[in-house]
């Protein structure tokens, strides 16, 4: 079992790891995650099950119920996995969810962990970011699995999206308007924290002057259906070929649409990550809360910003 307790872009940068270790060992790979990060394991094919929790010691908009949590140490009891491996940033702490795996009676416990765990961790690595170093995340992950024998050459985000979400896509984008013959940017500006917010009136400045050099481009303003009213709000400010798709899209379709797209522009949220493992060119205002979560191996501009100080506090 893999325990990543956050959201998309995080189970994304976690996905090499668990392709290798899946290679290693050839077993079945149960992913235990957020109800966010589970809507990524459904592009993974290295994801043979996800289990849906939302912790309360990672943020969430809901968290689960002391009776949830109880009913969830129930099945991993009688799901009788062989091993575990938490994958965490290093500002998390790892005990609470080392204690749920202790408590089910997983016999192979594996995680980093600033404090000693004791027997609480059968396969324990110290944690030591980011005092002595900081590493991007898949490099962390990767290293992690490394530990108990799952090297690989293979270090890319990998995405599986079926082809009758890249149709389903294109079809509703056709009825608010898209011209899916012509090409198309996205701008995503929205966001999972507040603290990475970009001004509304640079968006807006961004976008008319992108269409202005770029004639024939259109322009779809993404996000989930929380962000709906912010991607009619850039779509009225921006004018003509420009559409708000905010909350259109499932995860799949999405994921379809990266790919066709020509550029995304983006703020450092799911987003990103799709259009890295996707391998779509990338221009990023990048909030400069988490350095190591830049994008992974595609072509990609990145213009930092800094946040307010009292925001620095990481997830």
């Amino acid at each position: 079992m893999i325990i990543r307790p956050d959201n998309i872009g995080d189970v994304l940068m976690s996905s090499p790891a668990i392709r290798a270790i899946k290679r290693r060992f050839g077993s079945k790979i149960t992913l235990l995650t957020s109800e966010a990060g589970a809507t990524a394991s459904t592009l993974l094919p290295e994801v043979d099950e996800t289990l849906v929790a939302n912790f309360p010691w990672a943020k969430h908009d809901s968290s689960v119920s002391a009776a949830h949590l109880s009913g969830l140490m129930s099945h991993l009891k009688s799901a009788a996995f062989d091993g575990c491996i938490i994958f965490t940033v290093y500002s998390q702490n790892p005990l609470p969810t080392v204690m749920l795996a202790w408590a089910a009676g997983i016999p192979r416990r594996l995680a980093y962990c600033r404090e000693n765990p004791y027997e609480l961790l059968t396969h324990w690595v110290p944690d030591d970011e980011p005092y002595a170093r900081v590493r991007h995340q898949v490099v962390r992950d990767l290293d992690l699995a490394e530990r108990i024998g799952a090297y690989t050459n293979d270090d890319r985000i990998t995405l599986t999206v079926p082809d009758d979400a890249n149709v389903q896509a294109m079809v509703k984008l056709s009825r608010v308007g898209v011209d899916v013959g012509r090409p198309f940017v996205i701008f995503h500006a929205a966001v999972s924290e507040p603290k990475r917010v970009f001004p509304l009136e640079r968006w807006v400045a961004l976008a008319r002057r992108f269409l202005i050099d770029h004639p024939t481009q259109q322009v779809l303003f993404t996000g989930g259906s929380a962000d709906r009213v912010l991607t009619d709000q850039l779509c009225r400010l921006c004018g003509p070929r420009t559409f708000s798709v905010g909350g259109l899209l499932t995860i799949a379709e999405f994921a379809g649409v990266i790919r066709q797209a020509a550029l995304v522009v983006s703020v450092n949220t799911a987003a990103m990550h799709l259009a890295a493992a996707l391998g779509r060119p990338l221009v990023v205002l990048y909030a400069l809360t988490n350095p190591q979560h830049t994008p992974w191996r595609c072509p990609h501009v990145l213009f930092p910003y800094s946040v307010a100080e009292k925001s620095l506090q990481s997830r």
